[in-house]
């Protein structure tokens, strides 16, 4: 796209803020999107993991939208960084992977990510390919770009230097080469998680002092998962992967609670703004919140796989809910695990005060007269892991929404 067809600068930055939580600097993004040129936005991932899940898509759907506006979306994936461990966020330091994981779990992002982004408007690079030329000299010189003092601002290097834990000199490595990845790209912005501040803010410094115009850094909040407490993460076992069947996606999508359906319609649905407000008028005015999520399940089923999925989801979905006759309104609980970071199937029932004990459990799962979501449980020994939400029923009457966590 040219700069004649680029779009004006008032149509394009209410999408682009739609979300984010803090641009820095906003005016250096209007004045950058006022030259009326295609701007380079990049957005690192380490392929610490083979697969995706929602939380990940936030970002990229930012870059999506950076996309229809006719800019390039440069996703970087972070092979050399990859080798390090990004400590952000953690209280030790964090393994680093082989570079036969690292090549496995690139190949894996690099399919997958095309289910969001336009591959004609998308650059994929790995920071090895600038960082595997430094020598020892180069990364010396990099590294006197900052000082001790610098990175112990950050608040997860703080904290684990108040508390005497140990951190690693190569950890500090990680936010230089992070920040030297936009110096080599020359980006205009740069996308990442709130957590990911500090390292974008590098980005920022190390452009100046190599001569660039900095980057304007956009963060983007992380994305709660099915609990809708704790950040989604397949570690917590409360998440959407984006490579999930058609069917268990839109069920996962179904059990979010009502409050948390609109915060997924922000951050990762296509709708525009006015469409979602409309969505939101239509419940406040008495439209069941069911059918509204119907709505975001279906859209996001069709995106990673097709429309014909989501159809079928649906269908499978409703017969096996509405035809069970399972209620709209019950119960809804929060329950801890155990030890083992899991709850065992009697255990949980009973607690939920949907059987009067562990016995009365065991003597209705061998009646076959409780079902999770639908389904029929058989196994007396279930044990339910911590993270999801899920629809629990004993016969035909009880019913409770359960968080295990």
């Amino acid at each position: 796209m040219n700069k004649a067809q680029m779009k004006p600068v008032a149509e394009q930055l209410p999408e682009i803020e739609r979300g984010a939580e803090e641009i820095l600097v906003a005016d250096e993004l209007r004045d950058k999107l006022a030259e009326g040129r295609p701007l380079r936005i990049k957005a690192g991932f380490d392929p610490t993991a083979p697969d995706l899940h929602l939380g990940h898509t936030v970002l990229i759907n930012k870059m999506r939208q950076f996309q229809d506006f006719g800019h390039e979306a440069i996703f970087l994936i972070g092979d050399f960084t990859g080798m390090i461990g990004d400590p952000s966020g953690k209280n030790a330091t964090r393994p680093p992977l082989s570079a036969e994981e690292v090549a496995a779990n690139a190949e894996t992002y690099k399919e997958q990510v095309f289910k969001i982004l336009d591959p004609d408007k998308t650059r994929i690079v790995f920071n090895s390919e600038w960082m595997g030329e430094l020598n020892a000299a180069d990364i010396i010189r990099l590294a006197s770009c900052s000082t001790v003092a610098r990175m112990l601002e950050r608040d997860d290097f703080s904290k684990r230097y108040g508390a005497n834990q140990p951190i690693a000199i190569h950890e500090f490595l990680y936010p230089l080469v992070q920040g030297y990845d936009s110096v080599a790209l020359k980006a205009d912005v740069e996308l990442g998680g709130t957590d990911q501040k500090f390292n974008l803010l590098m980005g920022r410094q190390l452009q100046q002092a190599a001569g660039q115009k900095p980057q304007v850094v956009l963060t983007m909040p992380l994305l709660e998962g099915l609990d809708g407490v704790n950040k989604m993460s397949k570690s917590l076992n409360n998440y959407v992967g984006i490579t999930d069947a058609p069917d268990e996606m839109f069920g996962k999508l179904m059990s979010v609670s009502d409050e948390l359906m609109w915060r997924y319609f922000e951050l990762l649905s296509f709708r525009p703004v006015a469409e979602i407000e409309g969505l939101r008028q239509q419940v406040q005015a008495g439209q069941n919140p069911r059918d509204i999520k119907f709505e975001l399940a279906g859209e996001l089923v069709t995106r990673f796989h097709d429309a014909a999925a989501a159809k079928k989801a649906l269908e499978s979905f409703v017969n096996r809910f509405r035809n069970n006759e399972i209620p709209d309104e019950m119960p809804e609980l929060t329950l801890a695990c155990d030890a083992t970071g899991k709850l065992g199937i009697a255990n949980l029932l009973s607690r939920a005060e949907l059987v009067a004990s562990n016995g009365e459990a065991f003597r209705m799962i061998k009646q076959g007269a409780v079902k999770i979501d639908g389904e029929r449980v058989s196994d007396k020994g279930l044990e339910i892991e911590a993270g999801g939400t899920h629809v629990y029923q004993v016969g035909k009457r009880r019913f409770a929404r359960i968080t295990v966590e």
